[in-house]
């Protein structure tokens, strides 16, 4: 209900009975536009008097009541997505063992990113991504600011590519294929992995795959070191160190002596963590652990992506 109501209230921010190519603030939009990228102003002015505002993509944007942390793990940590985990990385192992190889991002965390992202390809998003990000940027007041910036990386992608604008579709905030790319982290990060002399995150899981290495790895990926330890809070004063953040910021040595068990034992105390709550249950999460949520800012995304990955490697060595 709360989520109904919000979204009735987002929704009038949508002004209609004028194009997007008519409104002052695109217009000055396309100004910049043509002012730093040298875009022809009256084709920018055409495309934009074609865009369609999305009531549908506005009622989304509105957050939902995020749910408890075991029924959120739960949506993702399933036998059937475990299994299409496996049948992937089975599919497409190669390639993984080359990313990994070069990225040093290990095959089991790409594959379970895109496991939750798209659950492998399958749902990647029906709404134009020109119309999504045009409506985010022009009727979201409260990130216009971001989905300006992407929608003027999609219309540089666009350019650069050789892409009908108005033929790409993805998700509701404008996140593209099967990694769910924003148009500047394909920019930044999108990689031919399959060498075919394009990068398509739609059609290519190689493409997906070395993208989301050279992501992770850009983002600051350690290679070989873990992600994430399990943890058992021994007294209440370990609990100083829940401050929120998903930031390592105090050395493993430090939090073990605050009371903080961890599991499996760490080689090595000299690494920085930060203590993360799940509800019930406690985690510490190192720098790969950051790095994951460079892709979604959310400790419970991580920490899904880190168990699920953990499930798909068991999974994978035992043959199954």
């Amino acid at each position: 209900m709360k989520r109904l109501l919000l979204a009735a209230l987002a929704a009038p921010l949508i002004a209609y009975g004028q194009s997007y190519g008519e409104r002052p603030e695109v217009q000055a939009f396309i100004g910049e536009l043509v002012q730093r990228h040298g875009f022809t102003e009256s084709e920018l002015k055409s495309l934009f008097s074609k865009v369609e505002p999305l009531d549908g993509v506005m009622q989304l944007m509105v957050p939902a009541e995020r749910p408890p942390w075991e029924q959120y793990r739960g949506i993702f940590l399933t036998d059937a997505r475990i299994a299409g985990g496996i049948a992937f990385w089975k599919a497409n192992r190669r390639v993984l063992a080359r990313a990994e190889r070069e990225y040093g991002v290990p095959a089991q965390y790409i594959v379970a990113i895109i496991g939750v992202e798209t659950y492998y390809g399958k749902n990647m998003g029906r709404w134009r991504v020109i119309d999504a990000l045009s409506t985010l940027a022009f009727d979201y007041p409260a990130r216009a600011s971001f989905f300006k910036s992407e929608l003027e990386q999609y219309l540089l992608l666009a350019r650069e590519e050789g892409l009908d604008v108005f033929g790409l579709r993805g998700s509701y905030a404008g996140a593209i294929g099967i990694p769910q790319f924003m148009p500047g982290s394909l920019r930044r990060y999108g990689v031919d992995f399959d060498g075919d002399g394009a990068i398509d995150l739609r059609r290519s899981p190689a493409d997906a795959i070395g993208s989301i290495a050279n992501f992770l790895r850009g983002h600051g990926w350690r290679r070989g070191e873990p992600v994430v330890y399990r943890a058992r809070l021994k007294n209440e004063g370990a609990l100083k160190y829940l401050d929120g953040s998903v930031t390592p910021k105090y050395p493993l040595g430090e939090l073990i002596a605050a009371g903080i068990e961890l599991k499996p034992t760490p080689k090595s105390t000299d690494a920085y963590g930060v203590l993360i709550a799940l509800g019930d249950e406690h985690r510490v999460g190192l720098q790969n652990f950051w790095v994951i949520t460079r892709y979604n800012r959310s400790a419970f995304y991580a920490t899904v992506v880190a168990d699920l990955a953990a499930a798909l490697a068991v999974r994978q060595r035992a043959g199954k």
